[in-house]
Formats: structure tokens, sequence, C-alpha cells
């Protein structure tokens, strides 16, 4: 694979995207990129190289031309949104120029009546349901950095949250995309209505890519009507208590839309008491959330947990303080990683780390951890070997860490057997290897 040369002079790449987005500013030489944004953009790069320029098309035409120019030159792109994720996933290699939507931010469809609604992939997650929230609808998901986060930047990294309890994964609510291939060629899949069964399902294969199959342009979602009320309860105590308590929840009939449990550092770290905690929260009439939440405190009190209700202020202040600790490290050496393990191996798992979090009914989750030797351990533990009393079958990704550590250890620590299958499937859809190369499981 012929890769732009490293004395090729920036300016002539430049020139080349230049006369395509036409606008001023719309392409940014290396140099002239804010440190804080340069710094986002390493923590993606493998060490050893920098990419010459930032290009920001506005249009699907803009961005179809950009990527046939790259795919015409031998050019590695790597894609991003507003960059808020760029420093999740493996490190990217031999990157010549960064692709951004963030100026493609449009609102193409709100079909009020369908519950469906129709954005560019550059829109902001927190616009959107600004949008939406005039129609008393809104977009399930919770992902990191909501005010960051672009829509596109979510779907490529499958970023979904605790609200998948209720509303399933990022892939569950998606219903069409359109995306431009490695080759310049704009393609389409799904459609704007709820009931689509047409040509293949490529909204679950790109989903959560990295952008290593395709540059995400256009994306149609399901929506849900805003609920009526809203309210949380935590119950805080023993591990044993905690897992009893969440054994219970999950074979009742309530219908919780977030539940996850909570480490003791976690839980002491946002003022909510000592020991492992439970966080759920009900929306829906005012009488079942009240209802709901009675219930789960009434468990809890039998089995000798703490508990508390959140509502109104209070509630909303206190998920979005979770969000902000779980995601926010205190040091940048800390390893954000994402864990899936059985749900009822959950709770023995967070007694081992410091800072995490597992929903209760996926097992899906957040861990911190300070050590590569600590990630491997971990991720000994999830892949099978004994931790304790129990083996767990599971895995252990990195999503953001130090670029030594992404250098030493492999990342996604992927151990299944499909890894030629998705190696066939990027050399179908980008058989240059320009898009995104090297940031998926096993170098994709």
């Amino acid at each position: 694979m012929k890769a732009m040369s490293n004395d090729r002079p920036q300016a002539v790449c430049a020139s080349d995207f230049a006369s395509i987005v036409g606008e001023e500013n719309a392409v940014c030489l290396w140099e002239n990129i804010e440190l804080s944004q340069q710094k986002r953009i390493q923590q993606a790069i493998a060490s050893g190289n920098l990419p010459s320029c930032i290009v920001y098309p506005r249009t699907q035409q803009q961005l179809a031309a950009v990527i046939a120019t790259a795919h015409k030159n031998n050019w590695r792109v790597l894609p991003c949104g507003s960059g808020s994720k760029l420093s999740w996933g493996g490190l990217a290699k031999g990157v010549d120029v960064v692709v951004s939507t963030e100026r493609m931010n449009q609102l193409i469809e709100h079909a009020v009546g369908d519950l469906t609604v129709t954005v560019e992939a550059g829109m902001k997650f927190s616009d959107l349901q600004a949008l939406l929230a005039k129609s008393r609808q809104f977009l399930a998901l919770d992902p990191a950095a909501p005010e960051l986060a672009t829509i596109g930047g979510i779907v490529a990294t499958g970023d979904t949250g605790s609200l998948r309890q209720r509303y399933g994964s990022v892939r569950d609510q998606l219903l069409g995309i359109t995306f431009v291939r490695a080759d310049g060629q704009i393609a389409k899949a799904g459609g704007r209505v709820v009931k689509n069964v047409a040509g293949y399902d490529l909204m679950k294969l790109l989903t959560g890519s990295y952008g290593t199959l395709g540059f995400i342009s256009q994306l149609t979602f399901r929506l849900y009507p805003l609920p009526e009320a809203s309210g949380t309860v935590v119950l805080t105590g023993s591990a044993e208590a905690v897992s009893q308590a969440a054994n219970i929840l999950r074979g009742s009939a309530l219908t919780p839309v977030q539940a996850d449990l909570l480490s003791n550092k976690l839980v002491s770290s946002l003022g909510l008491g000592e020991g492992l905690g439970l966080i759920a929260r009900f929306q829906s009439i005012s009488e079942s959330v009240k209802e709901q939440s009675n219930r789960v405190l009434e468990v809890g009190q039998k089995l000798g947990l703490d508990g508390a209700i959140f509502a109104d202020g209070d509630e909303a202040n206190l998920w979005q303080r979770l969000q902000e600790r779980i995601h926010t490290t205190a040091t940048e050496s800390v390893i954000t990683c994402k864990i899936g393990v059985l749900p009822t191996a959950a709770v023995e798992i967070l007694t081992q780390v410091e800072l995490g979090l597992i929903h209760i009914s996926s097992g899906l989750g957040l861990l911190q951890l300070e050590s590569k030797n600590q990630v491997l351990r971990v991720r000994d533990a999830c892949g099978g070997l004994r931790l304790g009393t129990q083996a767990h079958r599971g895995f252990l990704t990195i999503l953001s860490a130090p670029r030594a550590v992404k250098e030493q250890i492999d990342v996604w620590g992927y151990t299944g057997n499909a890894l030629p299958l998705m190696r066939c499937i990027k050399e179908q859809f980008d058989s240059k290897n320009i898009l995104s190369p090297g940031r998926f499981v096993g170098g994709i």
C-alpha cells in the first residue's frame, strides 16, 4: 500500500482538499490546529507520524469528493466528529489527513407523528435532544460527553450508555444510514420508517466499527415520547446484599429505564454512602414511578441496605455527576475500559476495582484501572480464568489510555474466531485500507 510520503509538502495535500470544500478555514494545516485539538488527534494515532491537515466538509457531496481524493492518492484518513471519542479504540497508523463532520450538522427530517428523525452525522447529541424536546420526544441514548459528542461519533463507537436497560443499544434504535464508501461513493441502507426490511442491515455492521468500513454522513433513528415523571432509587451497602437486590430486580416485573451497579469508590465519591451501590431509574406516569421506586426501596430495607429516592433537579444532577465521574479521569495515566461479563458476576468484578459501573441486565459497563497490569488481570478474569470462587466469560477492551499503554498491549483483547471474517469484510469495504487503519480489532 502506498501511503503519502512524509516529505510531501503539506500545502499540496491541503490544496487538493481546499479546491473541494472551498470555504475559508475549511482546511486547516496541522501547525495551525489548536493545541487542544492536536492533543485529541494525537491520542488516536500511533507515534511517529502526524497528519498534514484537518478537513471540514459541509455537505455530503463535499465529503464524498474528499474521500474520493484520498482514495485516488492512497492517503489514509482518520474520520471524526467533534473528537470527543478519538481517544477510544486502537491507534490509527500512518494517518495523512483528518476529516471531520463537525460542520455537517443539519436536521434533515423530523417526522413527529412517526417518531423518527434524520440528521447529519455532525450534529451534537445535546443539540438534537433540545430540538426533539420541543415536540416532547427524545433519542433514548445516554452517551459519554453529551454536550460534545456528535451523532455520527456515537454510532461509530456504539456508545449507548445506561438507557440500554429499557431501550436497547444504538443498533436497536438505528433505522437508516447513509455513508461514504472508501472510494468516495455514497451508499444507503435502511430507511426513514420504523418498519423497514429492505436491503442488507448495514446499520448494525457500521455501528461500533470506529470508521473502518465507511464514513457515516446521515442517520435515521426511532424516537420515544418524553415520560411524564421520573424517579431514581439508590441502595448502598454490603456486596452480598447489593447482589441479592440486583437479582431480585432482574427477576421482577419492575421496568427501570436505567439500572446500574456501582463500585465502592464511585458510591463514596458521589456522596451516596458506603459500600457497593445499586441505582435504578423509573420513568412513566407519576403513580407508576412512585410505586416502583417504593418497591425497590422496600427490597433494600429487607436486605439491610441504605436507601434514598431522588427526584426532579436532585435526580438530574445525580445522573449528570455519575456520568461525569465515570468518564472523567483523575490523572492522565488512568485507563478507562469497557467491560462485558455475565450480569451475575458484576458484583464480584466491582469488588476487585476501585471505580466502576456495570449495567445489571446486560453485564456491560465501564471501569477505571490504574495500570496495564491491572488491565491484564481483569481481562484474564473476564476471559474465563478464576477470580475468587467463580469463572466468568466476557471481555475487557480499552477505551482511553496513555498512548504508550496502547502501544504495549492489545486494546481489544479479542480471542474469538471471527477475525478472518472481519478482515474479509474490511477488504470488501476498504481494499486500500485508508479508513481508520489500525483502530479496530486485530489491527483492522
